[in-house]
């Protein structure tokens, strides 16, 4: 498989689109006279709670990211994104890193990198660059994609109580090598006085927390909402990507996600039998899990008046199954991409001995056919 190849692979993997090649719409930024207008006085978002949707992050900025949160290992690291506001969208268009204070549960930032983003916009400006900071981004080592409390209260310092188009980004590094896609979320938080109307949970697709953070994801689940992740790229930075996807390719080849995450599978499999065992005291003391009690089965009536059979299943018990359906799946891939690489790699090392000691043979023959002639 050619680097080429697996980038095409990545690509497809984390649904990049390429916009059009010629216009590059997405990098084009907004007449900066209406877009102070729009940032400084208009501000709809002031008026609705959930008024951004999604997010676009340009292929360039996903994979510095990425490569970045790999970097630290099982070390919270933390970066900057800047892009604009286009509708109800945020557009990402390039990330760096913040020099942080981190430990494996919380980043904080230098006096440094504050006095850095203070001088971002007058710095970018001088470099005749007119985009904005749009967000910051940290990473969840290995426990998923949503905001901790301390991140809830960054989030709601840089958001201002909801006045500036400021977004959180969350990418685990530990899931995304299991998965073989990058594992992303974007939030943005409330204001303290603001509660949704419907109670959220986060919860709409399934995410496997470790036990010893359920408590902090629970407690601030209705403090922010996600938005919609959307990836581009663009021939303005094809060429930028290909120099950083042959560093973060290398790389790649050389580890496996069976040795790589060795530690992280671990660290599942003893937070999985801790939830099976809390279910399981829960269900033989008539105790309440996290809905039904038992899977219960009704008898409803349908439209056409026919009695049909509902069957109510144990949300907690069918976590638990959905739990133990992914770390086996994850495993299974590293199963597989081991072997492809053994069969790939090795299996060219392999075809390059025979070929050699038959050249060798073949020699060796050539030249006893020549003494005795």
């Amino acid at each position: 498989m050619s680097t080429t190849a697996a980038q095409r692979t990545w690509e497809a993997e984390n649904e990049i689109i390429t916009i059009d090649g010629e216009k590059n719409a997405l990098y084009t930024l907004p007449d900066e006279k209406t877009y102070k207008t729009l940032v400084n006085d208009t501000k709809p978002w002031r008026e609705d709670a959930n008024y951004f949707k999604d997010v676009y992050i340009s292929a360039l900025a996903l994979l510095k990211m990425t490569m970045h949160a790999r970097s630290g290992g099982s070390i919270e690291i933390m970066g900057l994104m800047v892009g604009y506001v286009s509708g109800t969208s945020l557009v990402v268009t390039d990330a760096f890193r913040l020099p942080v204070e981190a430990t494996e549960t919380r980043v904080n930032a230098h006096a440094d990198a504050y006095e850095y983003m203070a001088n971002f916009p007058e710095m970018s400006r001088q470099s005749d660059r007119q985009e904005n900071l749009i967000g910051w981004y940290h990473s969840h080592p290995g426990y998923g994609c949503w905001l901790s409390g301390i991140d809830v209260g960054t989030q709601k310092t840089w958001q201002q109580n909801g006045h500036v188009p400021f977004v959180a980004v969350v990418i685990d590094p530990d899931r995304t090598v299991s998965a073989g896609r990058v594992e992303i979320g974007a939030f943005r938080t409330y204001e303290d006085s603001h509660r949704p109307s419907d109670k959220q949970t986060q919860d709409d697709g399934f995410q496997a927390i470790p036990q010893g953070k359920i408590e902090d994801f629970g407690a601030h689940a209705n403090d922010y909402y996600s938005l919609d992740v959307h990836h581009f790229k663009s021939t303005l930075d094809q060429q930028l990507i290909d120099l950083l996807w042959n560093k973060y390719w290398t790389s790649t080849l050389s580890q496996s996600p069976l040795f790589t995450n060795a530690e992280y599978t671990k660290l599942q499999i003893a937070d999985h039998s801790l939830k099976v065992k809390e279910v399981t005291r829960k269900l033989k003391h008539g105790g309440s899990t996290a809905g039904p009690r038992r899977t219960t089965v009704e008898l409803v009536q349908s439209s056409d008046n026919k009695s049909n059979l509902k069957v109510n299943p144990d949300k907690a018990i069918e976590k638990i199954v959905q739990g133990g359906s992914k770390i086996n799946n994850e495993a299974l891939a590293g199963l597989l991409a081991n072997d492809v690489k053994n069969k790939l790699f090795l299996g060219v090392v392999e075809e390059a001995r025979l070929n050699a000691a038959k050249a060798q043979a073949i020699g060796a023959a050539a030249g006893s056919a020549a003494i005795t002639t």
